[in-house]
Order: structure tokens, then C-alpha cells, then sequence
């Protein structure tokens, strides 16, 4: 048993509801705080010096100078199995070419299939756990990781059993989903990918979340919908990119039961209020919006009406090279007007809840002791730096990283 601190401030994210938004004054602040683990969770918080006499027995480990102390960071949208990047599309994009005339040129989502095809499973597998504990230094200390750059059954495979092999290679969390829906391949010969990928790769992948792409340029929603409800006849958690460009992929998210609609940087106010009115959460994006220049997700309109709004990277080789989660949110913030407790549970339980996950997001007794601390002695330093300040220790299930 570990006594951790004392801590300047202790930010737990209990008590707080999962939807709608989330005045700073909601925040429980622990001045002084101390954390007692044992064998990788949360035994109890509270006062620094009530604790140690109460459990004078721990380990002390403690902490010098100003410290807040916050749940590690949950990115539950990411597509970090991937190699060789696409700096030439970022150059053209922002040079003024269109997402057509780079596809034209042999850019987009294609250009990356066909160098994560030619990788080896090694490659591949290095490349993620690289990426991941980048994100573990940074605070994330559990990823959701997609396919998506295989698109055939053997390709998709091979992805997803890099990324369960990366998961031996880091400390932090990662969580698989299939996203072998994320545009029609190019060179698929037969006449419907979609039932393809139902009777041949579901079955055969030790995954349990599945999405789909659907827009104009992926998967109609016509043929999403009957696609996600035979997952989930097959057992799978359900996610689906909904709303990037045109709106109608949420409207399925909800017909369907998924867990999350992430993007819906076209989201209308009709999609908003269903958004809200149902139990899913909304995904929001911002590292996407900066990578192509556009418009953020309606995080303010969604949190007032009373959805449940996460935060995530979308980190990918195309649009959301940068993988900086706590500086995306941050600049998103302050563009959408988010306080600073609505972005720390977007960006923990709030997270947490897209990918059903009950035991990590908060500082409470019987979580996780997944943990992050900031040198500062004041939590509205994290926004106020913009992502700037990094964590200065990180623990997962109680240890040090």
C-alpha cells in the first residue's frame, strides 16, 4: 500500500452527472491532497495529513513542490496503427487543393492503406506502441486504437493483431475497434464489401467494437445501418464517424444503439437534440478541424442541451497528424466556449463512457489508480497554457511510468 503526495490541489471528477454542461463550481478541489493505492487502485483520497495517520503503515511517495493531481486522459478516438505519413496531401491541402483533387493525386485515406498494407505486422506494431507512449508521457493513459488502413479481410487482421501486440509493448490501455467499414477499397473485386466483412471478418478478430465511416466519400447510411445492427448481433460495441461533412451518420449512431458519434462537425440542431436526447456520447474532434482548416464540432450547443460530450485526438496520418490531445482541447475550448470542468470530463469519464468503461476517469475509491500530475499549484493552469504543460509524473495502475 502506497500514501502518494501531498498534492497542492487534487481534482477527482466525482460527483459530476455524465451529460449536459458543467459550471468550473461543480469542481471538488482537494487542497493538500493525498492518494492511497494498493495493487493498482484507489484505496481512498482526502486530506494529506489525515491520511497518513490513518494509514501509517503505506509507503510514502512523496511529492515535492507544487502538484495537481487529475485521472490520466482517456483518447477514445484514434487510428495510431499506421505507417508512413502524408505531409505531401497536408502541403497540397493547405496550398488550396480540395480532399478531391487530392485523392486525384493519389492522396487521401487510399495513400495510407497502401503503405500500412506494405508494412510488416512488426512495423506496425512499433509504430503503435510508439505512439502510445508518446500519449502515456503526455498523460493518456488509455487509447482507443482503430483499424481502417487495411480494408480486405487479411490486411484488417493483421492491423488489429499489431495493435493487441503493441499492447505488450506500453503500459497504457489500448482498445481495439474495427473500423475495416472506413471507405470502399479501391481494389475490392467482389460486389458487397460490407456482408464481406460481416460473414468473414468478424468473426474471425478478438475485438469488441466495431465502426463505420459514413459520408459521401465512405459508406451511405442506407448500407451503415444494416451493417452496424448485424455487429451487434454478433456481439460488438458499436462507434460510428457520423456528421464530418454531411449530417445523417448520427441519426443511424442513435438508430443503431451505438456507444459514440464522433465528428459531427455537421451536426444540425435536429441531430443535436437527438444526440442529446439519447444514451450515446458525442466525440468531438478538434485535431481534425485544425488538420483541415474547418469549422469545430458544436461542443457548446451539445453540452447546453444536455448531451454527454467527449474529447479525442482523432490522431491519424491525414487530418490529425499532431496527436496532442490536452492541446487540441485546449484551443477547442476556447473557440467553443467550453469551461474548464466540461473539458476535463470530456476528456476522462466522459470519455470513459464511449468506450463502456466503468473503472477509469475519476479519482475514486475502487478506480484505477491511473494518474497524472501537473507542476502547478492551480488546475486552470492545464487550458490557460494551451496544452503547454505537460504532466510531470504519470502513474498507471498505481506505478510510475
Amino acid at each position: 500500500m502506497k500514501l502518494i503526495g501531498p498534492f497542492s490541489q487534487i481534482i477527482p471528477l466525482t460527483g459530476l452527472p455524465l451529460k449536459g454542461a458543467l459550471p468550473d463550481a461543480q469542481l471538488t478541489i482537494i487542497e493538500d491532497g493525498g492518494v492511497v493505492t494498493h495493487e493498482g487502485k484507489i484505496v481512498t483520497i482526502g486530506d494529506y495529513n489525515e491520511l497518513r495517520n490513518q494509514y501509517s503503515h503505506a509507503l510514502p511517495v512523496l511529492i515535492y513542490g507544487p502538484a495537481v493531481l487529475l485521472p490520466g486522459f482517456i483518447d477514445c478516438h484514434t487510428h495510431i496503427c499506421f505507417d508512413g505519413n502524408r505531409s505531401r496531401d497536408y502541403a497540397m491541402r493547405i496550398a488550396g487543393k480540395t480532399y478531391l483533387d487530392i485523392a486525384r493525386a493519389g492522396g487521401g485515406i487510399w495513400d495510407s492503406v497502401m503503405k500500412t498494407r506494405a508494412a510488416s505486422i512488426e512495423t506496425l506494431r512499433n509504430n503503435t506502441a510508439a505512439r502510445a507512449n508518446r500519449h502515456l508521457q503526455e498523460g493518456v493513459t488509455t487509447i482507443e486504437v482503430k483499424s481502417g488502413y487495411g480494408l480486405s479481410v487479411n490486411e484488417e487482421i493483421k492491423m488489429l493483431q499489431a495493435i493487441r501486440q503493441a499492447g505488450e509493448h506500453t503500459k497504457a490501455t489500448l482498445v481495439p475497434t474495427c473500423l475495416a467499414a472506413h471507405m470502399m477499397p479501391k481494389d475490392y473485386a467482389g460486389t458487397d464489401y460490407l456482408k464481406e466483412v460481416v460473414e468473414k471478418l468478424l468473426p474471425a478478430i478478438n475485438c469488441k467494437r466495431v465502426d463505420i465511416f459514413i459520408e459521401e466519400t465512405a459508406f451511405s447510411a442506407a448500407e451503415a445501418l444494416p451493417y452496424l445492427l448485424k455487429a451487434k448481433e454478433l456481439g460488438f460495441a458499436l462507434t460510428v464517424h457520423a456528421d464530418q461533412f454531411s449530417s445523417g451518420g448520427s441519426a443511424i449512431a442513435v438508430a443503431a444503439g451505438a456507444c459514440s458519434a464522433d465528428h459531427l462537425e455537421a451536426s444540425n440542431e435536429e441531430d443535436i437534440t437527438r444526440l442529446a436526447n439519447a444514451d450515446i456520447v458525442a466525440v468531438v474532434l478538434p485535431g481534425a478541424s485544425l488538420g483541415l482548416g474547418m469549422h469545430y464540432a458544436p461542443a457548446r450547443k451539445l453540452l447546453d442541451a444536455g448531451a454527454c460530450v467527449a474529447i479525442a485526438s482523432d490522431w491519424n496520418p491525414g487530418s490529425a497528424p499532431m496527436g496532442d490531445l490536452l492541446l487540441q482541447a485546449a484551443v477547442m475550448s476556447a473557440a467553443e466556449k467550453l469551461s474548464t470542468a466540461e473539458v476535463l470530463a470530456g476528456l476522462t469519464f466522459r470519455a470513459a463512457r464511449a468506450l463502456q468503461l466503468d473503472h477509469v476517469g475519476r479519482l475514486a475509491a475502487g478506480f484505477a489508480a491511473d494518474m497524472q500530475v501537473y507542476p502547478t499549484n492551480d488546475y486552470r493552469d492545464l487550458l490557460y497554457y494551451q496544452g503547454k504543460m505537460k504532466p510531470s509524473q504519470v502513474w498507471k495502475g498505481g506505478e510510475k511510468i
